[in-house]
């Protein structure tokens, strides 16, 4: 079975505590990106947008492809080939995460650091429309809605200092997605949640919030 890891935040208060992890040495468990064997029972493997087996397959990758896994995180359990966990894989050449348990790796144990710069990307929870990533290289949030539900889709974030939040709308509808650039400085962090809600210019009432994620600033 392989061994998942902890979420990389909960919430605005460990912000603080993460940041600080990070830059007196980062991740305790792993320090340099691994690589691994997709084993499936001979079909391909989803690459998921986010760490969840309900998030967009964004294209697959190949029975026995050879990967470069950049980071880890803990998503939403899935059984595989080895046995069920939680933890998913961020492979930047196929930009998204696949389930840890189709990936042999010679490990029951974490094989890479937790995910941080540029990885960061989530789904809100109960299955709903919103998906959104964030682009660490050039701080912009990219904003999806995959379903019609009658919601848009939002991306609260809030910065250093707990400045926010503040909003990243599409209410495109189903299919469509909303690139926006945000101000986050060098080096700065940007804590996040993907939601719903109906649109409005007030504060909204958030739905269906994603766990909340922490991501940097190239």
């Amino acid at each position: 079975m392989k061994r998942s890891n902890l979420r990389r935040t909960a919430g605005l208060g460990v912000v603080l505590a993460t940041v600080g992890a990070l830059a007196v040495g980062g991740a305790l468990e792993a320090s340099a990106a691994a690589t691994g064997t997709v084993k499936t029972a001979g079909d391909p493997l989803n690459v998921r947008r986010a760490p969840t087996a309900s998030a967009t397959a964004v294209k697959t990758v190949a029975n026995g492809a050879s990967v470069t896994i950049d980071c880890q995180i803990t998503g939403t359990s899935v059984t595989g080939t080895y046995g069920t966990s939680a933890l998913w894989d961020y492979v930047p050449a196929l930009g998204g995460y696949i389930s840890d348990t189709y990936v042999y790796t010679g490990s029951d144990l974490r094989i890479a650091p937790d995910c941080g710069v540029g990885s960061g990307s989530g789904q809100c929870a109960d299955a709903c429309a919103g998906e959104a990533t964030y682009r660490s290289s050039d701080s912009h949030f990219v904003v999806y809605d995959k379903n019609a539900d009658g919601y848009s889709a939002v991306v609260a974030y809030w910065l250093k200092g707990g400045a926010g939040p503040f909003y990243v709308w599409n209410s495109g509808g189903e299919g469509s997605s909303v690139d926006k650039a945000v101000s986050v400085p060098h080096g700065g962090w940007v804590f996040y949640k993907v939601c719903v809600a109906n649109y409005t210019t007030a504060k909204p009432a958030l739905l269906s919030c994603s766990d909340g994620i922490t991501d940097f600033a190239a």
